[in-house]
């Protein structure tokens, strides 16, 4: 699959369920997603960032908790999809936050900020999105100002072999019947977990991020696993 078709599936899909999503992804969680973006706001606020990009910002969970609990920051919220964008835009100017969070349509690959452009950079459950990881995470590193930071949450499979076999079974069987339902969407609650076994261990994730050009790596393990905060210095 070239990049073109994986970037437009996903796209589409994105596009699909995108009314849906928040209560979804809320209901299907059991809220753990909310606590973990508190964990990358609070990382991000003690790192001192002010000026941010909230990559793959989706419909703008974590641009607005960000912008809420950090003073004085602005926020570029950027993702590929119209439809998650428009769902970010109304709780946005609901919230009276349009004038500190700036929206953008655009690939993680080319991303339309000057070099240095910003204090940090976040991707929440993004990262196994961009079919060139790589070039995606080289082009983010290129808009962090030197001695910034990249904060990735991302999910990953537990290590506990008890935990993992729950997970699988949550993950594979009863999260996309339950998607399946509520969302209308044959296949994006199915692509899910198959984005999750096909993305690099956390050891592996922390290897790309050193061959980018990152240092000082760390990576915080979550709920037993199931997710990781990673946390990248720009020498």
């Amino acid at each position: 699959m070239n990049k073109e078709s994986k970037s437009e599936m996903v796209r589409g899909m994105f596009n699909d369920i995108a009314p849906t999503y928040d209560r979804l992804n809320h209901i299907l969680s059991l809220d753990i997603d909310k606590l973990w973006r508190k964990r990358v706001v609070r990382i991000v606020r003690r790192l001192g960032a002010k000026h941010i990009m909230d990559m793959a910002t989706g419909t703008g969970d974590l641009a607005i908790a960000l912008a809420r609990k950090i003073e004085g920051s602005t926020i570029y919220g950027a993702d590929f999809s119209s439809e998650m964008l428009a769902v970010a835009k109304q709780k946005i100017e609901r919230l009276g936050l349009s004038e500190r969070i700036t929206l953008t349509e655009c690939n993680a690959e080319d991303i339309p900020l000057v070099d240095e452009a910003v204090d940090a950079a976040t991707v929440a459950f993004g990262v196994r999105n961009f079919e060139h990881q790589k070039e995606a995470l080289t082009e983010m590193m290129r808009t962090i100002k030197r001695g910034g930071h990249l904060v990735v949450l991302e999910f990953s499979n537990p290590r506990f072999a008890l935990v993992r076999w729950c997970y699988r079974l949550y993950s594979h069987y009863i999260l996309p019947a339950i998607g399946r339902m509520v969302s209308k969407h044959a296949t994006a609650y199915t692509y899910l977990p198959e984005s999750i076994d096909g993305f690099a261990s956390p050891k592996e994730f922390s290897a790309l991020l050193e061959e980018v050009g990152f240092d000082s790596i760390k990576r915080k393990s979550q709920s037993f696993g199931i997710a990781h905060i990673y946390i990248a210095h720009k020498a």
